[in-house]
């Protein structure tokens, strides 16, 4: 009986080992599957709140909320661009009461969306419908007015020929200004005239003086010497031109200066240059008046002068309503001090060689190896100025005439007056006065060009021209900017354009170029208020 108990226990001590393993068993399932459980569960609920987020997160960026057709604040911002643009075409029309109603509208849909963006969360459909509905009505009724795109895109364009109209205006009342701007001979420039006519007739050692240079009359014969000319009518212009060419010379004592100016200008151009020493340069002055063989049987120039026709044209500027650029209509363009350098061999014909300046240039380097270049048999020695279309012969000559269409090359560059070399021997033996002469004649009715002294140039060189290097030579001081290494390499600095640097329009930047040869400690410049 004992052995069977003993048997019993053994055997319920191993069945309730095996009970309490399944329980066990049974305990971890339950909680591994109640965890997988609460994991599940867990996930929807973190991804509902990163969606509640991203939904908070898309109502403010306005990207993706304009993307959104369904967005009411896209509708709103919609309806607020209409709107602008109906309010313009309102004001256009003077329909103020309406474009007034139109921006109240635009004012209260803005405040919608300025809350919105505030409250950091997008518009509702309940918040903007009232703006909506107030604003579409307004819409529809700029559509009855007819304010849709073809109307806009009609009035623009109205718009914009209007405006075009008034900038052409403004520019020709402009040009028209800067034209009289530039050809005014400023207050102080008149006073130093006067001021050195009375100084001549009064200053008895001043005639004098300029007697006793007459002893180097010999020099201006002399072609060993470097001989430079300039035609003006502008004293202090003049001066600056000799002053510099004489303080940038190696040897100016081999520097000699032909002025020619006119009647009026004559006794106070003598009166300066006799008062005043430039580093020993020769300096003589003539008046193109004393010339007896400038007349009008001669010179076409002087011919036209005397036409009718031609004055009425030029100095009433009535014959074509206006049609004509008022800077064709220059008096200044038929001045023979203009044109006189097409009778440089007969100003000075014991010289061989000349450089000829304008007064408007200013000389920052040593000539004299000008009077040394080879012209390889040709009469003028130029700077080309090609490197811009606009600078080419079809810019400046009538290429609907046949005679220019002939004889021609349209694309042919130009180049500039300024700082020229002419060969006069070479001159001379061409005729090239003659061909000048001949392209005048043929012009009488401006239909080769319109005026001016550079179209005729180009047509007596054509073809007798040799090309020198362009630091010779540096222009645009007078209307442009200009290269800072052109101006440091510049032989010669060119002021052509209205912007003259001794006038008020002057560019200020380049106006120190010019200045630096003007002495205003200068007693008369003084007084004639010369800064």
């Amino acid at each position: 009986m004992r052995r069977r108990g003993s048997d019993f226990r053994r055997r319920r001590r191993v069945a309730d080992v095996l009970w309490w393993a399944l329980c066990s068993v049974a305990v971890l399932l339950f909680i591994y599957i109640l965890s997988k459980g609460n994991q599940i569960e867990s996930r929807p609920a973190l991804s509902k709140r990163l969606y509640r987020h991203d939904r908070i997160m898309e109502g403010l960026n306005i990207t993706e909320e304009m993307l959104n057709p369904n967005s009411v604040t896209r509708q709103l911002n919609d309806q607020i661009s209409l709107a602008k643009a109906f309010v313009v075409i309102a004001k256009e029309s003077n329909n103020l009461q309406f474009a007034w109603e139109l921006s109240a509208q635009i004012r209260n849909s803005q405040i919608l969306l300025s809350n919105a963006a505030t409250r950091r969360a997008p518009l509702t459909t309940r918040e903007s419908e009232s703006a909506i509905r107030d604003m579409a009505p307004l819409l529809y009724q700029a559509q009855q007015l007819h304010y849709d795109s073809a109307t806009m895109i009609m009035r623009l364009k109205a718009k914009i020929q209007s405006l075009d109209e008034q900038m052409n205006s403004v520019t020709e009342k402009s040009q028209k200004y800067g034209q009289i701007a530039a050809e005014e001979v400023p207050k102080t420039l008149y006073c130093l005239g006067v001021r050195l006519t009375t100084e001549w007739f009064r200053n008895v050692n001043l005639q004098k003086k300029l007697k006793e240079k007459r002893k180097v009359e010999m020099k201006l014969k002399d072609n060993s010497l470097f001989h430079f000319c300039v035609f003006s009518d502008n004293i202090l212009a003049t001066s600056v031109v000799v002053n510099s060419t004489a303080l940038n010379s190696k040897d100016p004592d081999r520097v000699v200066f032909h002025l020619v100016t006119d009647e009026i200008n004559y006794t106070a151009m003598k009166a300066w240059f006799a008062m005043n020493n430039f580093r020993g340069v020769t300096v003589d002055v003539q008046k193109f008046e004393d010339f007896s063989w400038l007349n009008a049987s001669y010179v076409p120039v002087l011919k036209q002068l005397q036409d009718s026709e031609i004055q009425n044209y030029y100095f009433s500027g009535n014959r074509d309503q206006g049609r004509t650029p008022i800077k064709f209509r220059n008096p200044k363009y038929l001045s023979m001090l203009n044109h006189l350098r097409f009778y440089i061999p007969e100003v000075f014909p014991a010289l061989k060689k000349v450089v000829f300046l304008d007064d408007d240039a200013v000389v920052q380097k040593d000539l004299s190896a000008l009077f040394s270049i080879d012209l390889n048999g040709n009469v003028n020695g130029a700077v080309e100025t090609c490197m811009e279309t606009f600078h080419r012969y079809h810019k400046y000559l009538n290429y609907s005439h046949p005679l220019i269409r002939a004889h021609f090359d349209p694309d042919a560059c130009g180049w500039a007056f300024g700082m020229n070399v002419f060969d006069l021997v070479e001159w001379r033996k061409r005729n090239v006065t003659g061909i000048y002469h001949y392209w005048q004649e043929k012009n009488v009715d401006r239909t080769l060009w319109k005026l001016g002294t550079l179209p005729p140039g180009l047509l007596t060189f054509y073809g007798l021209t040799e090309v020198l290097d362009p630091s010779w030579h540096v222009l645009g001081f007078g209307y442009t900017n200009v290269d800072p290494k052109l101006i440091e390499d510049g032989a010669v600095l060119h002021f052509n354009g209205n912007s003259k640097p001794w006038l008020k329009i002057g560019m200020e930047k380049y106006k120190p170029l010019w200045e630096k040869y003007v002495d205003y400690s200068h007693p008369l410049l003084k007084k004639c208020n010369f800064h």
